[in-house]
């Protein structure tokens, strides 16, 4: 009987889907949660989804609690896009704590049925704009990587792509550099881990300049963490549009950690 009831399910969120019909729901948490699940579900047994860790140069995140179903359309995938857009925009400016669905909703300009096609939880549309963050700011590495050059070189081709990322999405940076303690689970071990794989990019070459001479002895952990200071707060005031872009701010501030790492001996020998 399950098994029937399941598929009968199956055929209901189908019919939906292909007509644009946003299914019957049922709201199951409490206030504030964007989590439905429509009123036909609730009488079959459903397995929570399960976060999967991400390759390095991965262009994109493979968690997708909604969304890692080939079915849907281009144009879906570009709606789901905007609303994370969008949403991050809501969250920068109100938090994400104290973001409720009716805000998300109205930003949108969406129903709570129709949202739940593309987002199934406040969390996951959080963790999604980390993926933008994260997604971005590894394809900027593997650019970095694929240009070789000196690792002073390397070090200032890795700010240029980092600035260009907090320059395109400052709402974005600054949820992420904010309301990452919110993400639970496997996708705040996710986060970790993928954050910690681009620090450990910036690490690599700086320990290539100490190994190469470019640059003094110095522990790269720590040299990096300044790194990562000095460059991921420019969200507080490089801003499109503003008076200075972000190629105007990537030289000064290449030159002002250079200058303070490099072997002062290099030249002379």
């Amino acid at each position: 009987m399950r098994t029937t009831e399941f598929r009968r399910h199956q055929e209901l969120e189908t019919s939906n889907h292909d007509e644009g019909k946003a299914p019957a729901y049922h709201q199951t948490a409490g206030r504030g949660s964007l989590d439905w699940t429509p009123r036909e579900a609730h009488r079959v047994h459903r397995e929570p989804g399960l976060a999967l860790a991400c390759p390095l140069t991965s262009p994109r995140m493979p968690l997708r609690d909604a969304t890692d179903d080939s079915r849907h359309t281009a144009n879906w995938q570009a709606r789901r896009e905007a609303i994370i857009d969008k949403s991050a925009r809501v969250f920068a400016r109100r938090g994400y704590h104290a973001t409720g669905i009716t805000e998300l909703c109205t930003e949108n300009d969406l129903g709570k049925g129709a949202l739940y096609h593309y987002i199934r939880s406040k969390e996951e549309l959080l963790a999604a704009i980390h993926d933008r963050v994260m997604d971005e700011v590894m394809l900027g590495a593997d650019r970095v990587a694929a240009a070789g050059g000196s690792p002073t070189q390397q070090l200032a081709m890795l700010g240029d792509e980092l600035l260009d990322v907090i320059h395109r999405y400052p709402d974005h940076v600054w949820v992420f550099l904010h309301e990452f303690p919110a993400l639970t689970g496997e996708r705040a071990a996710q986060f970790r881990e993928r954050r910690r794989k681009y620090e450990e990019r910036v690490e690599a070459v700086l320990q290539a300049g100490v190994d190469s001479g470019e640059f003094r002895e110095l522990e790269p952990r720590l040299t990096a963490l300044a790194w990562l200071g000095m460059y991921n707060y420019r969200y507080l005031w490089l801003k499109a549009g503003g008076r200075l872009s972000a190629r105007d701010v990537a030289k000064p501030f290449a030159e002002i950690f250079m200058r303070g790492i490099a072997d002062p001996t290099a030249d002379a020998r």
